[in-house]
């Protein structure tokens, strides 16, 4: 898989319109490294990953990346999003497929596929088709589809939100296998407190809108050391809870004392 980037937000605002959404955000996720934003609803995590891809232009600031790009590397910026998109009449093995089209030959794309199915252990399911799968493997799939370009940053919009507890637990432990043997630097936005602790070696809080960097949080440890009744992620589950409860709390309360 191809060496992450370093991905630098420069004191990035935008607005729509008359409503200020981000302000003077400064970032810097460091290659192979898994930043993990999060923040009260409306904050603008979402907007701030749309600026970081190229998406969405912001209204100031710059976005840049830093370092080589590898050869095998077909998209740099790659995403996945919580809608899993596959296309209902191709199969697993196609749905994946199907970013490599045009792009390489059929079997150096055959091999890639291969090779991507292995890794998140859908091989044994590379003829089924999406209605046939649960959630959790559509979305297994979607991973496969992004990795299989080999990006150098995966940029992922709350992927786990529409799963069942249970299925998001057991592919949380996956995904801490699977980036860690891509080396790929990943932005993950999430309202999960409990995925930031599992997954974060940087988590970002950003304020209330309009959205402001608020504290950073780094996780010195592997993530393969990591468990989901560890009492130090724990406490810190509990202070970032704290952290974002409160800004909630003073958003509704402004809205409540908002004039007519």
């Amino acid at each position: 898989m191809s060496t992450g980037l370093r991905l630098i937000v420069d004191q990035v605002s935008h607005a729509w319109k008359a409503l200020n959404v981000l302000d003077g955000i400064s970032l810097t996720a460091e290659p192979g490294e898994i930043m993990v934003v999060i923040g009260p609803s409306g904050c603008g995590k979402s907007t701030l990953l749309n600026i970081m891809g190229g998406l969405l232009a912001p209204l100031s600031g710059t976005v840049r990346t830093e370092g080589e790009i590898a050869d095998d590397c077909l998209n740099p910026l790659t995403y996945v999003f919580q809608d899993f998109s596959l296309l209902p009449w191709r199969s697993v093995r196609d749905n994946v497929a199907l970013v490599l089209e045009q792009r390489l030959s059929a079997n150096a794309a055959a091999e890639r596929v291969r090779d991507v199915l292995a890794l998140t252990g859908l091989t044994d399911f590379a003829g089924a088709w999406p209605k046939e799968l649960s959630g959790g493997m559509r979305q297994r799939v979607g991973i496969a589809r992004a990795l299989v370009v080999r990006p150098a940053c995966l940029l992922m919009d709350e992927p786990l939100s529409a799963l069942d507890a249970q299925t998001r637990d057991l592919l949380l432990d996956e995904f801490v296998t699977l980036i860690g043997r891509a080396g790929t630097t990943t932005v993950y936005v999430t309202h999960n407190l409990a995925e930031a602790v599992r997954l974060g070696q940087q988590i970002v809080v950003l304020s209330r809108r309009p959205g402001r960097v608020r504290e950073i949080f780094r996780i010195d440890r592997p993530l393969t050391g990591r468990s989901a009744d560890d009492p130090d992620l724990k406490d810190l589950e509990h202070t970032l809870w704290r952290i974002i409860r409160d800004d909630a709390a003073v958003a509704e309360r402004e809205l409540i004392d908002a004039p007519p």
